[in-house]
């Protein structure tokens, strides 16, 4: 599971390693040929020395021009070491593989996307020994694709556009033609990029729209997303129970996490069946609201996707 936006950025070239060398051609307008084959390398760059150096994403591909080694740096933030990291990975490579390094930067931060892009230059001014020139990804050249026929035309791009524009004013349009375009791909892929745009997207309201599409096409109950919001429960448990430091306090704290994991629970099944229409009832909001069984809780949710009544939740019990 990608836990975090850094990993993120980077990993979906992994998943899907044509997507790179098709930002390149598309985004950049960089004349990249198009590979024949595409292979993931060991992305440990560590000397004998006890210097740890590693890229985020390092993929080789065989093209007709040439063997090319892709290398994908996610990046938060401005951070100067890298000035310094970089020029330092490409020779390292052309050194172990003797064949030609492209560097690509991927940001969700205009302000980084301008920092990265600057041209790194080493040696005598007007006569440089070493030239690095980053080809960066970012919020400013990657398509924003809020329209469900461009998304369905090109899944993979699409979801590049989610985790490049999750902060902007049009996040909702983005996310909801993406889930489009999730559909013109197999179940294993689809839920593999759902994971990839969850850990991207650092905006509270536009996480909980993505986690609230998510769930009425199941990825949300299928991949693990409701077993993250069980555990998140337990850990403000474990976090309280810590604080206090006694039997009573953890076991005290564990409680109010989980009660709080249960309210999550609670609050999804009435959005879900809210956005399909459906009202609860007295009865049911009732019978939800004293549910103490998380796995029963989660049941529900999934049924609140497919019921035409929200008496049918209970129809099984």
């Amino acid at each position: 599971m990608v836990g975090s936006s850094h990993e993120a950025l980077h990993r979906i070239f992994q998943k899907e390693p044509e997507l790179l060398t098709k930002a390149l051609q598309r985004v950049l307008n960089v004349p990249f040929p198009k590979p024949r084959e595409i292979a993931a390398l060991n992305v440990d760059l560590t000397e004998i020395e006890p210097v740890e150096r590693r890229v985020d994403t390092l993929l080789r591909a065989e093209t007709d021009e040439g063997t090319y080694l892709l290398v994908v740096e996610s990046q938060g933030k401005v951070d100067e070491r890298k000035r310094g990291s970089w020029p330092y990975y490409l020779s390292f490579l052309y050194e172990k593989y003797r064949c030609e390094p492209v560097l690509i930067v991927i940001t969700q931060s205009s302000a980084t996307a301008r920092w990265a892009s600057r041209p790194i230059q080493l040696g005598f001014p007007g006569w440089y020994s070493l030239t690095v020139r980053p080809l960066v990804l970012g919020p400013d050249n990657v398509p924003l694709i809020a329209d469900e026929w461009q998304a369905r035309q090109d899944p993979p791009l699409a979801v590049l556009s989610a985790m490049t524009h999750g902060r902007g004013p049009q996040v909702a349009a983005i996310l909801e033609s993406l889930v489009a375009g999730l559909e013109e791909l197999d179940p294993d892929s689809a839920a593999a990029f759902v994971q990839f745009v969850d850990s991207c997207l650092t905006d509270p309201q536009a996480k909980q729209i993505w986690r609230d599409l998510m769930t009425a096409t199941q990825y949300f109950f299928r991949h693990q997303v409701a077993e993250r919001v069980r555990e998140e429960g337990r850990e403000e448990g474990r976090e309280e129970g810590r604080q206090e430091g006694r039997e009573e306090g953890r076991q005290e704290g564990l409680e109010v996490g989980l009660e709080a994991g249960r309210q999550r629970l609670r609050e999804l099944i009435h959005r879900i069946l809210e956005s399909r229409g459906i009202p609860m009832t007295d009865a049911v909001r009732e019978r939800v609201g004293a549910c103490p069984d998380l796995d029963q809780l989660e049941t529900w949710a999934q049924r609140a996707v497919h019921v035409a009544d929200a008496a049918e939740l209970f129809s099984e019990e």
